[in-house]
């Protein structure tokens, strides 16, 4: 049978955060989960735009609780502002992290803290976040981070990790999203070696119609590109409904830990565990990378759990 959002339990007292959540996957995301009860963080870059999709899933969510709160993954400063003020006003703990939001073969940029822009956002951000937070996880909570298709054609590069000798827009996110897959396997490896029942999990949404196609197109001021992009969702994709499946999937479902959700099909279908590429599986890369994380952005996550 094919798991649907039909399939997802009840989830009141459940506290949620979903990076990225004003729209496409972190959106539809969000709004499934307050439609079955969660109290719902909305972690975004913009309070406005957020404040206005935080409206549209409130008026089909009354059993849920939708909050928005200002966070900027490109900014170490701006993760830790929010971590500090959610685990202040949440005592009572986290049942779920959704590492969602991302940038997309953009033109290279660096963030606020020196960071090659994909490396930065889509894995350096999400790794500072995931360590500040975790002292706040519940015994059963389950933090899952949404990697792509494109972890395929991934390759790490340790030497040059932000690509200041040489930046292909395309192989930087494919970079990012490897790192994703071995952050999630690291995470559950120091989890269950410190004992812990918190579980890392990964998803990804296939081909899913969002405007994260567009961005690139847009910086880089290319209407072919930017109209090839949009055509390609409205016929080759799937929904974003669909697309966020496999995260509320890796979310809720009953699975193992450090397993990948994606599309039963190859890019679009109804979630189930799927594989991943063979550099995916390096537990050498997936702990160099940890390590790394750690130097770069000053962030240990086990140090307040040992």
């Amino acid at each position: 049978m094919s798991w649907s959002e039909a399939n997802l339990p009840a989830l009141p007292g459940r506290h949620v955060i979903v990076t990225g959540a004003n729209s496409g996957l972190g959106w539809e995301t969000a709004r499934a989960l307050a439609q079955h009860g969660a109290a719902v963080t909305m972690a975004v870059r913009s309070p406005d735009k957020g404040e206005a999709a935080a409206a549209r899933i409130r008026a089909t969510a009354p059993s849920g609780e939708v909050r928005v709160e200002e966070l900027d993954l490109a900014s170490l400063q701006s993760i830790r502002g929010f971590a500090d003020r959610w685990l202040q006003q949440h005592p009572d703990g986290l049942h779920l992290l959704i590492n969602n939001a991302g940038v997309m073969a953009i033109p290279r940029r660096e963030t606020a803290d020196g960071f090659e822009m994909q490396f930065g956002t889509n894995h350096l951000g999400h790794f500072a976040l995931t360590g500040m937070l975790l002292k706040a996880l519940t015994p059963d909570a389950r933090v899952v981070t949404v990697s792509s298709m494109m972890h395929w054609v991934g390759v790490m590069d340790f030497d040059d990790p932000m690509g200041r000798r040489k930046y292909n827009a395309w192989m930087a996110y494919g970079r990012s999203k490897l790192s994703n897959l071995l952050f999630t396997s690291e995470l559950q490896r120091r989890l269950a070696r410190s004992h812990s029942t918190v579980l890392a999990m990964a998803a990804h949404p296939g081909f899913a119609a969002t405007n994260l196609q567009t961005v690139a197109p847009e910086m880089r001021g290319s209407r072919l590109g930017l109209w090839g992009n949009q055509l390609g969702n409205r016929l080759l994709a799937q929904s974003a409904a669909m697309g966020a499946l496999p995260t509320l999937f890796a979310a809720t479902a009953n699975l193992p830990g450090d397993t990948f959700a994606g599309p039963s099909g190859m890019s679009r279908g109804y979630p189930r565990a799927v594989s991943r590429s063979r550099r995916a599986r390096n537990a050498l890369d997936a702990m160099r990378l940890w390590e790394l994380s750690e130097e770069l952005t000053g962030v240990h996550p086990f140090d307040d759990l040992c």
